[in-house]
This record gives structure tokens, C-alpha cells and sequence, in this order.
């Protein structure tokens, strides 16, 4: 079955098969923000779920930098214990399991201590949702070196807890997404400007994690097909970078798109381009293919095998799935038995884009939850009332984040 191929990776490791479970975002930090057992329950379910590879929702590599107050963090003086289990927990089906690392940038709440960088001095635009975000600063050459050497320690430290890889987290309007996007990066040095310049920091953190970790460790990168946006990171963008990815020994390139302003993985785009009702991205690959020297995986929107095998049928190596996973853990290891399982999620059809997008990763996050406490998901319980659950779980973390940060505010060296 075209699902259910080993897959050998260019530095050697290979995967057991070519269903991957896509990151999503846990917001199950423990004290510390680490890992606890909630974590291990959750990962151990997908690990026996039959997906050959499972990426960990973003781990951060700044602790005054998180994307949520539930983030989990991974720094030069975060405990490796707690990771250790983790990665146990999440191989322990026989799996890959490799650590998404990310720095938000500017998309950070308004609410949230710590720095809000970015290339550039440009802020979010979201209408009257804009105040949501904080108004960002922008890097100075010792913020961006910084930065690198974070990633760097971050995945070193992933491969001595036991992790097989990590994924680079470069889309959907990260910090690493911001410097690509001629939007956002306005820079004058070489940081910015021309597509080589944009995507210096990128390369510059692959690099910099090459060093750090042993040849059998592999690394990915997460790419926007596009952002979406008039005037933004495009398709020719996104080729140039993957051709630039094979030079540096990249290893799998997962593809999506969008923006927190045009929230393209959740089907919805601000330039009104017309994606697909599953497997959004998968009319942009072609061109990618055709750039790529190592394997591609899509990702957006995919939840039915036989969507799932139209993507491998055209040219692309590994089928990425999330929200399906988050309803059901073990969707790969029955289309493997021959059934042709299927999830039902509730529609979130809000006349507001920019809630509608938030109110789907309330509900997935919801879903999570349950299967972190070993109960199982509720594919049709209320958006909303999951939405406002969430909001109020979102202060009671953020009154723990801030006393912990305050209590810690940078690493010891």
C-alpha cells in the first residue's frame, strides 16, 4: 500500500511507514513549562496509533518567547528528565519521533511577558482583532546570532533526551516565516531584502544544528507553500528556499501555508485563493517537486485514506494529518487493516475569520486535553462553549507563565 512503505531519508534513518501526525499545539506544559505525564498519555496513544512519524507540537527555544502560556519549553537549562520520558513515551510504537522547535516572533499575545521580535518593525494587522498581538521590536544582529544558538542548544538537547529529529519551524508566520516574507522583513542588511538575504536566518540555524547533533539526527524544516497575502513569501520563494535545504543536508520538507492574518491551514486565505476541501496545498506542490532533492511531506486538511493516497500518488512522500489525529489516535493503523475510517469534526463557521480560526484551535486543543487525561474526544461538542472554556484556561496559564518567568527570566550561563 503507497501509505504503508518504509521510507529511507537521505541521511540514512528510515521511517516505517509514510503516514506522519502534523504538529499541533498541546498548550500541556507542566510546571517549568515541561513536559508531564498528561504529555506521555497523549503521545503514547499516538505512538501506537500506526503513524510512522509523529511531530511534537512547537517546542520553543526562547523561555521569554512562547507562542501560548501552555507551550512547552526546551532550553540550555531546561531539566532533561521530563523530555527523556517524553520521547520514550512517543517511540514507543516503533515510530519516529521528532521535536518541532520554534520561536514565535511577532505572533505573540499582547498579553504575554517577555519580547516580541521580529525582522522588522511591523506589526500584525487584523482589523479590530489587531490589539490581540503585541506590537513587535525589531532584531538587532546580536538578537538574530542569539537566536541561532538557541536553536542550536535546543536540538542538541532534543537528541540527548531521545528524540530522532527535529523540524524547524519556518511557517504559518513564525519568526523563521517572518524574515522569508518581504511583507514583514524589511531589512537593509543581510538579513533582508533579496530572497538569498531573507532566508540567511534560516539557513544560518540549519547550520548551526548540523554542528550540534551527530550525523544519524535528522533535521526538517516546515515551509510555507505561500503566505497567502498580496506581496508576501510565494510559491517561486518557497522553491528557491527547498532547493537551498538540499545543499544544507535538510532531510524532510513539510509543506502548508498561511499566516495567523490569512489562515491558509485552516482552508481560509486573505488573497482569496482557491484550496482544496482537504489536502489544501497540494495543487501548489508540483512546481515544488520539481525543486526538492529530498523527500516532501504535505500537510492541511487531510483526513480520508483516499485523500491520503491521491497525495502520495502525486510524488509526495509522507502524508502529514493533524485535527484527524487529534479525533482519532489510531485513523492510520486502521486504513493499515483495511478499514476506511473515517473523522467528523464540528464546523466552525463563524462570519469572523480571525475568531473562526481561533475557535478551530480551542476545539482541537480541547480534544487533546481529553486524550492527554485518557478519556476519549468529543468530535461534536460545542465550538463555542469550548472557545470560552478556552479563553479562561488561557488566563489561569498565563498567570503561571508570568510568575515563572519573572522567578526565571533568562538562562544561567
Amino acid at each position: 500500500m503507497v501509505l504503508f512503505e518504509p521510507l529511507t531519508l537521505p541521511g540514512g534513518a528510515t521511517l516505517p511507514n509514510r503516514v506522519a501526525k502534523a504538529a499541533m499545539e498541546e498548550s500541556l506544559a507542566g510546571p517549568g513549562q515541561l513536559p508531564d505525564a498528561r504529555v506521555e498519555q497523549l503521545y503514547r496513544g499516538w505512538a501506537h496509533g500506526g503513524a510512522g512519524l509523529l511531530i511534537t507540537g512547537n517546542v520553543m527555544v526562547d523561555r521569554r518567547a512562547l507562542t501560548s502560556p501552555g507551550t512547552i519549553l526546551l532550553d540550555a537549562d531546561s531539566p532533561l528528565a521530563p523530555f527523556r520520558r517524553w520521547a520514550q513515551a512517543a517511540s514507543s510504537g516503533g515510530n519516529h519521533v521528532w521535536m518541532q522547535i520554534n520561536h514565535p516572533g511577532r505572533q505573540v499575545g499582547s498579553d504575554m511577558p517577555g519580547v516580541a521580535w521580529a525582522p522588522s518593525d511591523v506589526a500584525i494587522s487584523l482589523g479590530r482583532h489587531t490589539k490581540r498581538f503585541a506590537r513587535p521590536t525589531m532584531m538587532t544582529e546580536a538578537d538574530i546570532e542569539a537566536t541561532v544558538a538557541r536553536f542550536a542548544v535546543t536540538a542538541r538537547r532534543a537528541e540527548e533526551a531521545g528524540f530522532h529529529g527535529v523540524q524547524i519551524h519556518a511557517a504559518h508566520g513564525y519568526l523563521l516565516s517572518q524574515f522569508l516574507s518581504p511583507l514583514v522583513n524589511r531589512r537593509t542588511d543581510r538579513w533582508g531584502g533579496s530572497p538569498e538575504n531573507r532566508s540567511r536566518l534560516l539557513s544560518s540555524i540549519v547550520r548551526a544544528v548540523r554542528a550540534q547533533v551527530s550525523d544519524g539526527f535528522a533535521i526538517g524544516v516546515k515551509l510555507n507553500t505561500a503566505d497567502f497575502q498580496r506581496g508576501g513569501f510565494d510559491l517561486d520563494d518557497a522553491a528557491r528556499v527547498i532547493e537551498t535545504l538540499g545543499g544544507l543536508g535538510v532531510e524532510l520538507v513539510e509543506l502548508s501555508g498561511g499566516t495567523v492574518e490569512s489562515p491558509a491551514s485552516m482552508g481560509s486565505t486573505t488573497d482569496h485563493r482557491r484550496l482544496g476541501r482537504e489536502a489544501y496545498f497540494l495543487a501548489f506542490t508540483g512546481q515544488l517537486l520539481e525543486s526538492a532533492t529530498m523527500p516532501l511531506m504535505l500537510t492541511g486538511g487531510i483526513s480520508t485514506r483516499e485523500t491520503a493516497e491521491r497525495v502520495r500518488e502525486q510524488g509526495v512522500a509522507v502524508v502529514g494529518m493533524a485535527s484527524a489525529l487529534a479525533l482519532r489516535p489510531d485513523l492510520p493503523r486502521c486504513w493499515r487493516e483495511g478499514s476506511d475510517a473515517r473523522v467528523g469534526m464540528a464546523r466552525v463557521d463563524w462570519k469572523d475569520r480571525s475568531l473562526a480560526a481561533a475557535g478551530v484551535l480551542a476545539y482541537v486543543r480541547y480534544q487533546l486535553r481529553r486524550l492527554a487525561d485518557g478519556k476519549t474526544p468529543r468530535p461534536h461538542a460545542s465550538p463555542r462553549r469550548i472557545f470560552l472554556a478556552d479563553a479562561l484556561a488561557h488566563r489561569r496559564r498565563l498567570r503561571t507563565y508570568r510568575t515563572w518567568l519573572a522567578a526565571n527570566p533568562t538562562e544561567v550561563h
